[in-house]
């Protein structure tokens, strides 16, 4: 597969032209990148209006990952989610509908912060048996009760798949749910890029959503930033029209060369060697797993490239957990009183899983912790999302905040999933939720 935006950016910068164009430095720093760090010169094409190079890439990766339209972003998934959400927008007016999403309640908050500007309303899904905040493991069951008994039905279901503790939900089933109802399917793909390319590929277009977005720096040899917004071939034709348009309205006109560069050499990797690197790979780690059950750990989540550590019963909190493996040269993807998140992709060989299983079985196994995570707490909405997120706020401590009404999602990345929602009322449960996440003041009405 070729790579245009490479093979264009390379020749420029052995051309040594005299480049009295953005950005500023010239082609020279101590990075070492600046030489192909360009702007939209004569040939380069324009992200969001693609016609040349971007295009002709894009088109390549549509090709791979089988979506109708993929377009890039060089602003992660975030950039995607707001596009997704701008989409469905156009739709509602041009069908003459409330624009309505029902949604899994462990969105990033960034779809919170999007449906507030963008004025959309969010019916909010929740599972029978919510362990922990960070998922909300939705089945085919649970999706067509809800849209069997609405009142009115949602114009999509929003999900997060997987979701960052490495939990996948049945996509295929719950795409059939959905289209059944003549409801669309938005999936937040962030952390499965790469589920396209395993021997029987899970990746949401693949398994009937009509729009996804990957973050492939999440899983991929990609610069951080790269990402994707798919369009499914099944998807409404308004889709693909406007997915530049959607993507333009919220990103830079300043995109990274750089990360373009980063995502256009992936697709010929992706269409090469990579499958076959990360089969491999995957049942490499299926056994690496399979050993810490042995020792004891308790793991959660069924992704296969992510490792998720629920250490309480073998005597360590997550936290403990991480800083042990820190001490041994192993930084994991994030830690909190309950997990220890692990992120492997076929960059990792086979010395590092090794080591990886050396330290973890290494450790003594100790008397459970028994201290819980609280409950999600179960709030009630006084205002809007939109009217929260755009109303004068101030800083409080959480303990000054029961009653108070949150202005500002309230949580840092990762994992970007909020205990409580704009415009919802903040309780005492709330409170004991923030104080176990370490988060220790809010913003409020």
């Amino acid at each position: 597969m070729n790579t245009p935006i490479c093979d264009f950016v390379r020749k420029y910068a052995q051309s040594n032209a005299v480049r009295l164009h953005m950005p500023g430095h010239k082609g020279c720093g101590v990075l070492g990148v600046e030489p192909w760090d360009i702007t939209e010169i004569d040939g380069a094409d324009v992200l969001y209006q693609a016609n040349g190079i971007i295009k002709q890439s894009q088109e390549n990766a549509a090709s791979l990952f089988g979506t109708a339209k993929t377009v890039y972003s060089v602003e992660g998934s975030s950039l995607c989610i707001r596009a997704m959400l701008y989409l469905v927008r156009v739709l509602a007016k041009a069908s003459g509908k409330r624009p309505l999403i029902a949604a899994g309640r462990n969105a990033h908050k960034v779809f919170m912060t999007a449906a507030a500007l963008l004025d959309i309303d969010v019916a909010w899904l929740y599972p029978e048996n919510r362990e922990t905040l960070l998922s909300c493991t939705l089945t085919a069951q649970a999706i067509e009760q809800y849209l069997s008994k609405a009142q009115e039905l949602p114009l999509a279901v929003y999900l997060t798949s997987p979701d960052y503790l490495g939990n996948m939900v049945d996509i295929a089933a719950i795409a059939e749910v959905c289209h059944r109802y003549g409801v669309l399917l938005l999936v937040d793909n962030a952390h499965g890029a790469y589920l396209r390319f395993l021997p029987e590929s899970y990746h949401p277009i693949s398994l009937g959503a009509d729009l996804c977005c990957d973050s492939a720096h999440k899983t991929l040899a990609v610069l951080t930033g790269g990402a994707y917004l798919h369009v499914a071939k099944t998807a409404p034709q308004l889709f693909v029209e406007h997915a530049e348009i959607a993507m333009s309205v919220f990103a830079s006109t300043s995109p990274s060369y750089v990360i373009l560069q980063s995502l256009d050499a992936a697709n010929a990797r992706l269409a090469g060697e990579y499958p076959g690197q990360l089969a491999a790979l995957a049942q490499r780690v299926f056994t690496l797993k399979k050993t810490l059950r042995q020792h004891g750990y308790r793991l959660v989540g069924n992704e296969p490239l992510k490792i998720t550590v629920a250490p309480k019963m073998c005597g360590y909190t997550g936290t403990e957990l991480a800083a042990l493996l820190c001490e041994k040269g192993i930084v994991c993807e994030a830690s909190d009183p309950d997990f220890v998140v692990l992120m492997l992709t076929t960059d990792i060989g086979t010395d590092e899983l090794a080591h990886l299983e050396t330290v973890l079985c290494s450790l003594p196994l100790r008397e459970p912790v028994v201290a819980w995570a609280p409950s999600a707490p179960h709030t009630v909405q006084r205002l809007s999302p939109r009217e929260a997120l755009l109303s004068p706020s101030e800083a409080l401590p959480i303990e000054q905040c029961v009653g108070r009404v949150l202005a500002a999602a309230t949580v840092s990345c990762p994992p970007a999933i909020p205990v409580v929602v704009c415009g919802e009322e903040i309780n005492e449960e709330a409170v004991r939720c923030f104080a176990y996440y370490g988060i220790t003041e809010c913003r409020v009405i």
